[in-house]
């Protein structure tokens, strides 16, 4: 089974038209209906925004009432994507969102008479009306003359409906594709940051700061003892026990700082903190890595956590006799190889926190590829883009 951190739309799938009416096919009959009154808006609309903004640009106000007319237009834009996908079933997202560049009136002013999303809406209700007139009419006619073949013409003229929304309505714009990608990358990246401070502070509270305070507790017990000129072995045991407690504290200490970012992946690079986190593994590993140079300490620590999270799966859920770690550059990638010999069946929903590095990844744009058959072997694979170090 493979799975990837995408999912690539296919085409949109339609029943098929016949010679009955079916539920889509009255779909498609009332759009065209209504395609006579809703492109008669539209086209007053633009036609009124452009003779309006055309007409004042002369003046202070006429470019700023143009970029508002552009605005207006994008809802529309929305309002007819919305009833493409109701009743066309067509798959359309929608465009990101109009970027905000400078603070300036004139800024804001400029950057809205520059949104393609815009233009193309308003394109795209200036042509409708034509079409509007012509679908309402022989949808009109073929209901009392041609009803038997209506399913046919009806998805026909729908078809080219399909298409115009395509073409003139969708986030076509790679650009605009990628801004939507990131905005919601970023907000996996706040909510990973988010939830490794709270995961820090839980640690903190629960393991070594308890300890301390014990720590602290058991010594002011001795020292009242001492002064009180109590030197037996009450004390020296209580002495004893707040060395141990001071010993643990550090140990947890440490062990929170290395799930932080571990001390000799700074020091060493990753051949050397994937080997200690292999030895830590229940099932023999061998780490093979292949690179020139060290790329920047980010992309390090990406790759570091990625094989510890992947190791710890392969610990508890394989059932595996040995696994493997391969780390090798590909061009302006980063590749990272996690495999082993279990009972295979890992997916993303499994509950083994592989969910988990794909949202990680993504927000980095990177990928993540699980190709795991009932029965085994796994094979699990990250990429992430390369960054030298010096650059960094």
């Amino acid at each position: 089974m493979t799975t990837r951190t995408a999912v690539q739309r296919g085409p949109d799938r339609l029943p098929p038209a016949r010679f009955a009416f079916d539920g889509q096919t009255w779909k498609e009959i009332a759009h065209l209906l209504i395609n006579l009154p809703v492109s008669l808006i539209g086209f007053v609309y633009v036609v009124t925004v452009l003779f309006t903004g055309g007409l004042l640009s002369v003046t202070v106000i006429g470019l700023p009432v143009l970029a508002l007319g552009l605005a207006g237009a994008r809802l529309l834009g929305r309002w007819e994507r919305g009833r493409a996908r109701r009743m066309l079933g067509v798959r359309i997202d929608e465009p990101s969102p109009l970027p905000r560049r400078g603070d300036g009136l004139m800024a804001r002013v400029w950057n809205g008479l520059k949104d393609p999303v815009g233009w193309r809406t308003v394109l795209y209700e200036f042509i409708r009306l034509p079409w509007g007139v012509f679908t309402f009419a022989v949808t009109l006619v073929s209901l009392f003359v041609l009803w038997p073949v209506l399913p046919f013409i009806a998805r026909a003229l729908t078809n080219a409906d399909r298409a115009m929304v395509r073409g003139l309505l969708s986030p076509s714009d790679e650009l605009e594709r990628r801004i939507a990608e990131l905005e919601s990358d970023r907000g996996v990246v706040i909510d990973t940051a988010a939830a490794d401070l709270r995961r820090i502070e839980r640690d903190l509270h629960d393991g070594a700061q308890a300890r301390l305070v014990n720590l602290a507790m058991g010594l002011g017990l001795a020292k009242e003892k001492l002064l009180d000129g109590q030197a037996d072995d009450t004390v020296a045991a209580m002495v004893d026990e707040a060395h141990g407690e001071v010993k643990l504290a550090l140990q947890e200490l440490r062990d929170l700082a290395r799930g932080i970012h571990p001390a000799i992946l700074t020091d060493r690079g990753l051949d050397a903190a994937l080997s200690s986190v292999a030895s830590r593994c229940t099932v023999p590993v061998k780490v093979t890595v292949d690179l020139a140079e060290r790329p920047a300490p980010a992309v390090e620590g990406i790759a570091y956590f990625t094989v510890s999270e992947l190791l710890q799966n392969v610990s508890k859920h394989s059932g595996a006799r040995t696994a493997t770690v391969d780390v090798w550059r590909a061009d302006t990638r980063l590749l990272v190889q996690v495999g082993d010999d279990g009972h295979g069946g890992a997916n993303l929903d499994g509950g083994t926190g592989l969910a988990g590095l794909t949202e990680r990844l993504g927000a980095v744009d990177g990928l993540f590829v699980v190709d795991s058959p009932e029965g085994g072997p796994t094979t699990v694979t990250a990429e992430v883009p390369w960054r030298d170090r010096d650059r960094a």
